[in-house]
């Protein structure tokens, strides 16, 4: 795969013209370059020429962290009360994200061709953004994370998008993101309809082998049986 890189994303171009293409960001704290290494292990059948998108979040002061500047979705401003949440900078991260899948839309890639990934927060905008997106994307990956602004959800969600394939992964001994807050999310989504595909692994904050296989699985399955390229 070709990569290519800006100031804003690093980008994984396929071999041949792409003909789908998978937007991944990132947790807090860390940048576009995060989840690159992982793209070879998945094993994907190189016929499907996927492109893969890793955003960088915006650098902005973290409360949680004492006020640090660093790369994040969103500000968090409490580790134990989960429902004092950064509306604002979810909101706008959920802006960014809509304009990152229709620059893959504008370069000839129809929404269900998408797939809206993310890890810890990124995970976070990944659900929030992909479950009030108004085409059927593809599928959304969220890995390690929770389901923001969950109140609402429950009104701002799209009924006629919960045929959208949601696949939830979270470790067993996450101490950052409780497995019970995973679970939750998780059930909230599936009391509304939506078939949500959740794996649980043993493991901290983290992925690992068999996530990363599962990942691989699923994606294929996202993506076959693969349409002619445009041209």
């Amino acid at each position: 795969m070709n990569i290519q890189e800006s100031e804003t994303a690093v980008v994984l171009e396929p071999a041949a013209p792409a003909n789908a293409a998978v937007v991944w960001l990132h947790g807090l704290g860390a940048d576009g370059h995060d989840f690159v290494p992982v793209v070879p292990e998945l094993e994907l059948p190189p016929e499907l020429a996927v492109r893969f998108v890793f955003p960088h979040a915006p650098v902005r002061s973290v409360t949680v962290n004492s006020g640090m500047s660093l790369r994040a979705w969103y500000d968090i401003l409490s580790a134990q009360d989960l429902k004092r949440q950064d509306e604002t900078g979810i909101r706008d991260s959920e802006r960014r994200v809509r304009e990152l899948l229709q620059d893959q839309r504008a370069a000839g890639l129809a929404a269900d061709r998408l797939v809206l990934a993310g890890f810890s927060q990124g995970g976070a905008i990944a659900l929030h953004t992909g479950l009030r997106y108004p085409q059927r994307l593809a599928g959304i990956l969220a890995l390690s994370t929770y389901l923001p602004l969950a109140e609402p959800f429950v009104t701002e969600a799209r009924p006629e998008r919960r045929d959208t394939p949601v696949l939830m992964c979270h470790g067993q001994f996450d101490p950052l993101i409780p497995l019970s807050l995973g679970r939750h999310s998780r059930q909230i989504l599936q009391d509304r309809g939506y078939a949500v595909d959740w794996r649980e692994y043993p493991m901290q904050h983290q992925v690992c082998t068999e996530e990363i296989s599962d990942i691989g699985r699923w994606l294929t399955g996202r993506f076959l049986p693969t349409p002619p390229v445009r041209r």
